[in-house]
């Protein structure tokens, strides 16, 4: 297996702080040839379920058998189990504590191990700082070869949260913001397959609001409200040139009916 692999890092770390470079550090003392690629270190503090999203929708964009490792976890130090995860051609490291759940969810032939040999780790009990002690190394030794049954035993009991996927009946959707971008835009869980029965002929309703569809940002008037499908083929809500959640108090969780446009008269 060839040692210049990619190893990929989400964490909520931030940028202050050296944790991300140490994470590195330790990966590159390893195998000093892998190549490394942050996601993000901005996913919000002790959010797991932001970063599952986040994973679950940037791996599928890079090479076969590259490594994700993803470091949400306020649980760090408790009895909650390291996880390596093999799917969809590529590795996943890091907490089992439904960070992967995206992934688990979409994917098909899964493997998951409960990484226990602590050959493969600075420290098997590090209390406050795993991501460098446990996955970084986990995914450095991974990257040179080392077989997944080496680091652990196959479990089927780890942990997911479940997906809220929109309900659809006849011609209403109901789903729900997901994810808020940097940018203020409200990602929903409605995607562009859901949409097709609609053509072009739809409505959204958000916060009693009725908004009409465009096929990009410049399309959108002033500082109003609209959506589209994203270039990720999720339905988005936004303001062009602002921010969404800011300008009309959108958040996650926030309910989103997408109607047939006919039924509501509306141009």
């Amino acid at each position: 297996m060839n040692n210049s692999r990619i190893i990929t890092l989400t964490t909520d770390f931030g940028y202050k702080d050296p944790f991300v470079g140490e994470m590195k550090g330790v990966i590159l003392s390893i195998n000093p040839f892998a190549t490394l690629v942050d996601i993000t270190h901005a996913i919000e503090p002790h959010n797991a379920e932001e970063g599952a999203f986040v994973i679950g929708s940037s791996y599928k964009y890079f090479p076969s058998e590259t490594i994700h490792i993803a470091v949400v976890d306020p649980g760090v130090g408790s009895e909650r189990r390291p996880i390596i995860i093999e799917a969809d051609g590529c590795y996943f490291v890091g907490p089992d504590n439904g960070i992967f759940s995206h992934v688990l969810s979409f994917s098909s032939m899964v493997k998951v191990i409960h990484a226990t040999e602590e050959r493969y780790m600075l420290s098997k009990n590090s209390p406050t700082f795993q991501g460098r002690d446990v996955f970084a190394p986990i995914a450095a030794w991974l990257s040179k070869g080392i077989a997944l049954e080496a680091f652990g035993h196959t479990i089927d009991d780890f942990k997911m949260f479940e997906i809220q996927l929109p309900e659809i009946k006849g011609d209403i959707i109901s789903g729900e913001v997901i994810y808020i971008d940097r940018f203020g835009n409200a990602i929903t869980n409605i995607r562009e397959t859901d949409l097709q029965r609609f053509g072009e002929q739809f409505c959204v309703e958000i916060k009693g609001r009725i908004i009409q569809p465009v096929k990009n940002y410049s399309q959108a008037a002033g500082r109003g409200l609209y959506c589209l499908v994203n270039s990720s083929s999720h339905l988005e809500i936004f303001v062009n040139m602002g921010s969404a959640s800011r300008f009309f108090d959108i958040s996650k969780g926030e309910k989103v009916t997408v109607l047939k446009q006919i039924y509501l008269n509306v141009a």
